[in-house]
């Protein structure tokens, strides 16, 4: 039987019970794939806060108001964890950290139209509208990208803009699967919904935190401040759910950690903290942190983060080696975000055998394998028209 067209789709059913959450994931059960996104706000907390998931089965699709009061969506979890059923989402990562908050787990099987795309040739993360256009010819409206999705109740434009992403998403998923499958890369994709399947992807740990300051020091005893201080911003952030740059902001941070302050006073001489603040409880804590810090030994403070003194790879060889690899990417039709990122050729152009993705699975047959050939001296890079062609020896 084919599937109907976004056209043919009834209008959207808003569920604002738990019987009728029931009702609706009872029947999308019976599917082999649903198609499922979420909007939420997340600009005034530091935890996302869920307003709506859209699902999509064969007939039907549904907004369901997960601030309708006294909703469970117990049956919404159930429905995740059902194995038999295929959860489709486009740019996961972030549904994903909603639902695991909520449930404890990722929505299992999993597949990512984004990462599928880029296995399939579509380039560097593609937007959800380009994808559409592409693999079903219709177009995507996003009048409502910014819409308040707290308020209530929801406009119809609003319903029509939320259904219209779930519904599309099934075209575009059975069309990616299609080509995947003829060009036997679904084991490809298997691979990396792994890797996004992975519960600790979404969870936050506050002793790390500090390495996306990126600090430009390799002061250790600062670095072991910075860590304390942003682990410390962290877990209060988390605690008075409230984003962690209203806390306290990034520059703040480093400063203090440069001057690692013992009292209200020179903690209020910091930019972005007041005096209030200092004084305050909150000032309190985080002074109490700092001291806690300082009075760690050498040997327990973080190392720097890509060290100037440890060694350097040659740019040449990383810049040869950047070559193979959108070679080798247009030879093969994938994002070469997804075989290699910068950091991983940097440490193939410095290490005999490095530990990286690039050199196992289907990795090494798209890049890793000639990448070890071109430092060896096996091959060499050369140019036929307009292309850049391998030269083996």
């Amino acid at each position: 039987m084919s599937r109907p067209s976004r056209a043919e789709f009834p209008p959207p059913a808003l569920i604002t019970t738990t019987v009728e959450l029931a009702a609706l994931c009872e029947r999308l059960r019976r599917e082999s794939f649903v198609t499922v996104d979420t909007e939420f706000m997340r600009e005034r907390t530091y935890w996302p806060e869920l307003c709506i998931v859209q699902l999509a089965g064969t007939d039907e699709v549904a907004i369901v108001d997960a601030e309708a009061p006294g909703i469970d969506l117990a049956p919404l979890g159930a429905l995740f964890a059902d194995t038999a059923v295929t959860k489709v989402f486009h740019a996961a990562r972030q549904d994903i950290e909603i639902f695991v908050l909520r449930f404890g787990v990722v929505p299992k099987p999993l597949f990512d139209t984004q990462i599928a795309a880029m296995v399939a040739g579509f380039g560097d993360q593609v937007g959800y509208d380009s994808l559409v256009s592409a693999l079903t010819g219709a177009h995507i409206d996003k009048a409502h990208r910014f819409s308040d999705w707290s308020a209530r109740p929801l406009s119809p434009a609003q319903a029509t803009y939320a259904a219209a992403d779930v519904t599309h998403l099934r075209g575009v998923y059975e069309k990616l699967r299609e080509r995947l499958d003829k060009d036997g890369r679904l084991a490809w994709v298997a691979e990396e919904m792994d890797a996004l399947a992975n519960p600790a992807t979404y969870r936050a740990d506050p002793e790390a935190m500090w390495e996306r300051l990126r600090p430009r020091t390799g002061n250790r005893r600062l670095l072991g401040v910075l860590r304390a201080v942003a682990a410390w911003r962290e877990r209060e952030a988390q605690k008075s759910n409230i984003p962690r740059q209203r806390m306290l902001k990034d520059e703040a941070l480093l400063e203090i950690a440069a001057t690692a302050p013992d009292t209200p006073e020179a903690l209020a001489r910091a930019r972005g903290v007041t005096e209030g603040f200092a004084r305050g409880k909150s000032g309190t804590g985080l002074l109490a942190a700092i001291a806690e810090a300082k009075a760690l030994p050498d040997d327990r403070m973080p190392d720097a983060p890509n060290n100037r003194d440890a060694p350097r790879p040659s740019p040449a060889l990383v810049s040869l080696l950047k070559v193979l690899l959108a070679a080798k990417c247009e030879q093969h039709h994938v994002a070469a975000k997804l075989v290699a990122s910068s950091d991983d050729i940097e440490r193939l152009a410095l290490e005999d055998a490095p530990d990286l993705p690039a050199l196992t699975g289907w990795r090494a047959e798209v890049f890793g394998t000639d990448a070890l050939a071109l430092k060896a001296g096996r091959i060499s890079l050369g140019v036929d028209g307009r292309r850049v062609k391998l030269l083996r020896s």
